[in-house]
């Protein structure tokens, strides 16, 4: 079975309406850079809410949130911390070893086959989540909407499990296409469901949902 992420949720009532619609888990991202940022307070509501609503809350951020340590250690309702920035293998294991309860799930942009070498050296990571390069001058790694070619990832194994998440340009029309070229058993959507940044669309998320899981 598929599992769905919907991340850049903004609001408590796109949180209640993304898990009614069937999410797995969701999404709150920690870098000011992006229009789907969400304050210290802000995030620990969300995350809580959704932690009641049954849905597994991520934090996508990067090791510069001079608050995230915080973060982490007061809100235990947290299922995972998606780290979508520059980090080294080293500033990674240094991470899990403050954190142990908390699953690190890399996040890594690929444009082609030997990109995904580099995910073999960040041995502490818990799991890896595949998006596309951001484009040049870039503020930040990730939130683009961009695709790739999603056949590289296909039968692909990373530190003997299989555990990765597939994002970067997907949308209700072509998420079932790119969990058969891919093989993803987890798919990640942000800007492909919005009706303007930071705001999810009902209709969008639901068609998201539905066709995942039916790929699935």
């Amino acid at each position: 079975m598929i599992s769905v992420k919907i991340c850049g949720l903004t609001s408590e009532s796109d949180v209640e309406m993304a898990i009614q619609a069937g999410a797995d888990m969701v999404g709150f991202v920690l870098v000011e850079a992006s229009p789907r940022h969400v304050p210290f307070e802000k995030a620990q509501a969300l995350i809580r809410r959704a932690a009641e609503l049954g849905a597994e809350p991520w934090v996508v951020t990067t090791l510069a949130v001079p608050w995230l340590d915080q973060l982490i250690e007061e809100t235990p309702e947290i299922g995972a911390v998606q780290l979508h920035g520059k980090e080294s293998p080293g500033q990674v294991a240094s991470f899990v070893k403050r954190h142990p309860l908390v699953p690190v799930v890399k996040a890594m942009g690929i444009e082609r086959p030997r990109d995904l070498d580099e995910a073999a050296q960040f041995e502490a990571a818990d799991a890896f989540l595949f998006d596309a390069k951001p484009p040049r001058g870039a503020d930040r790694e990730g939130g683009h909407g961009r695709s790739f070619d999603w056949t590289i990832l296909n039968g692909f194994r990373v530190n003997d499990h299989e555990d990765w998440t597939l994002s970067g340009g997907l949308t209700p029309e072509n998420v079932a296409e790119a969990i058969r070229k891919s093989g993803a058993g987890a798919v990640d959507v942000s800007s492909g469901v919005e009706s303007s940044p930071g705001v999810k669309d009902k209709a969008k998320v639901e068609a998201f949902i539905k066709a995942a899981k039916a790929a699935g």
